[in-house]
């Protein structure tokens, strides 16, 4: 099996670096991290994402401006992305992702089975129950 490609755009190292070591743990995944939202595009460029996991709230250009630069790029117009946000309380959130304006959104701190789940179901792999 390939492994998926996953760009992890977030202004916090901490946060970037945390999630990757998720991704990796959880899935077959190589995962690429930006911490400057005004350079995501060149770094999917490079990178070729399967599935971009995005913050919303970052200093100089948020995370509806990257995604709006992403869907405005034949290249990315259909990578699937995920919002990461504090703005999304876990409570709002449950256990899995929450719409908003047709995209999912988890919160942070970011749940570890709740990221898996949303993760495979947006790169279109199965989704097993645990146990």
């Amino acid at each position: 099996m390939n492994q998926s490609r996953i760009l992890i755009v977030d202004d916090d190292p901490n946060i970037s670096r945390l999630v990757a070591m998720l991704l990796v743990k959880l899935g077959d995944h190589r995962v690429c991290i930006e911490n400057r939202p005004y350079a995501a595009l060149a770094a999917a460029e490079k990178f070729q994402p399967d599935l971009i996991l995005l913050n919303v709230d970052m200093p100089g250009k948020d995370g509806g401006e990257v995604a709006t630069e992403f869907r405005a790029d034949p290249r990315f117009e259909k990578v699937p992305i995920l919002f990461l946000t504090s703005l999304v309380s876990p409570n709002e959130a449950a256990d899995d992702a929450v719409m908003r304006g047709g995209m999912p959104f988890l919160s942070k701190p970011v749940n570890p089975q709740a990221l898996n789940r949303t993760v495979k179901r947006l790169l279109g792999q199965p989704v097993h129950a645990v146990a």
